[in-house]
């Protein structure tokens, strides 16, 4: 499985117009075959800052996730919604256990 966890960043008064194309973007992504999980999350101390989860199956339903539509469609609204600071990291992990 893969984990995918970092941050975006955008400016807090284009929040109200991000949550409509990031919702499209979840719930498009969680329909995806190998798709186990993915979120975003406002952070609750800094305004502008998203959160972001997700866990695929593999490799190759995250290169399938790269080529969908719909991701072409959320990096195309990025620069009206003033999006930057892009930090996602991918890490390989096993099965889950409870902590």
């Amino acid at each position: 499985m893969l984990l995918i966890v970092g941050t975006i960043r955008l400016p807090p008064e284009n929040l109200g117009a991000a949550r409509s194309v990031m919702a499209r973007m979840v719930e498009l992504s969680r329909a995806e075959d190998g798709c186990l999980e993915y979120s975003y999350a406002e952070d609750v101390l800094e305004s502008g800052l998203i959160h972001v989860k997700e866990l695929w199956r593999d490799q190759p339903s995250l290169d399938r996730h790269f080529q969908s539509a719909h991701l072409s469609d959320w990096r195309a609204a990025w620069p009206a919604l003033g999006i930057h600071g892009r930090n996602l990291k991918s890490y390989e992990v096993g099965e889950a256990r409870e902590t």
